[in-house]
């Protein structure tokens, strides 16, 4: 039955016992049983608390790997954008022979 209750209905049971203590108007009989139920209501307020803190982690560990997965697409698509390496045709280019340099004068010796 304990379970059924929300947060804010056990926490309103729990201020309505504590005003009771304060006032002196439960009589000793009664505190036994008052102390025992404000044990409970507590527990589950402590049960409720966990679980919204663990969806909540949840929640946020999954939004941190929605952007780790989107860092990594955007980092394939960068690699993508980079052009391929030029295809081999079985040929070796050698470089072209350079024009003498201009002799003293500045002139080409041709």
């Amino acid at each position: 039955m304990t379970n059924d209750l929300t947060y804010r209905q056990a926490i309103e049971e729990l201020e309505t016992i504590l005003r009771a203590l304060e006032t002196d108007t439960i009589d000793v009989d009664d505190l036994t049983a008052r102390v025992q139920r404000s044990a409970e209501l507590i527990r589950l307020c402590k049960q409720k608390l966990r679980s919204a803190e663990s969806a909540i982690d949840r929640v946020f560990e999954n939004l941190d790997d929605e952007d780790e997965l989107q860092e990594d697409f955007t980092d394939e698509d960068d690699a993508d954008q980079t052009p391929p390496p030029p295809v081999s045709s079985g040929r070796v280019l050698r470089p072209r022979p350079m024009a003498p340099p201009p002799d003293a004068s500045g002139q080409l010796p041709f």
